[in-house]
């Protein structure tokens, strides 16, 4: 195995974004990533767990992530910085456009059923803390205490996850920007 590791996993994921995962062939990923079928298998094991370590790599620290969310001077801040981040990557020049995680949409097979499990897991995490930092606004009286926390965080997700669909539809970053601002306008005031 003589290839950089770190980037034939980033071919790899930017290969899973832009064909999703149960389209991805093995051969997709061995020519983005400029490796054997035997290399690939030696170094990342199957298809599922290469997937799974670029969707590791993809959606980045999620320890770092909850701090980001739990530090925001306000819940609204982070979900602001949270949407605004996804309209920017969503839109990146070097990038597929879209979410990773959204494209990775699997039906069928049991292990695209598993890739399924693990993108649904970061989702509900990322609402998670998201609804947990609302609940502390609402807790220091930054928030009404009439606010449904969860589905403030729920209308984030979704808000993101439409997003993603719209990127890949071609819709321009100002445009998503303008729906990050729209959404940021009907956050509950305190």
């Amino acid at each position: 195995m003589s290839f950089d590791r770190d980037a034939a996993l980033e071919q790899a994921m930017l290969t899973f974004w832009r064909h999703g995962y149960e389209t991805t062939s093995i051969v997709d990923l061995t020519t983005a990533m400029g490796v054997t079928a035997p290399s690939l298998y030696t170094a990342f094991g199957d298809k599922k767990r290469l997937f799974l370590e670029a969707m590791r790599l993809y959606a980045g620290d999620p320890d770092a992530m909850a701090r980001d969310i739990r530090e925001a001077p306000s819940a609204y801040e982070a979900a602001n910085a949270l949407l605004t981040k996804a309209a920017v990557g969503y839109t990146g020049d070097k990038t597929p456009r879209g979410c990773l995680l959204a494209s990775a949409a699997a039906t069928g097979s049991a292990a695209a059923c598993d890739v399924q499990a693990a993108v649904a897991d970061i989702r509900r995490f990322i609402a998670a803390c998201l609804e947990a930092r609302i609940k502390a606004d609402v807790a220091n009286g930054l928030q009404p205490s009439t606010t449904d926390t969860a589905a403030l965080a729920g209308l984030v997700m979704a808000v993101t996850q439409g997003m993603s669909v719209l990127a890949r539809d071609g819709t321009s970053r100002a445009a998503l920007l303008a729906i990050v601002d729209a959404t940021m306008s009907a956050w509950p005031k305190p």
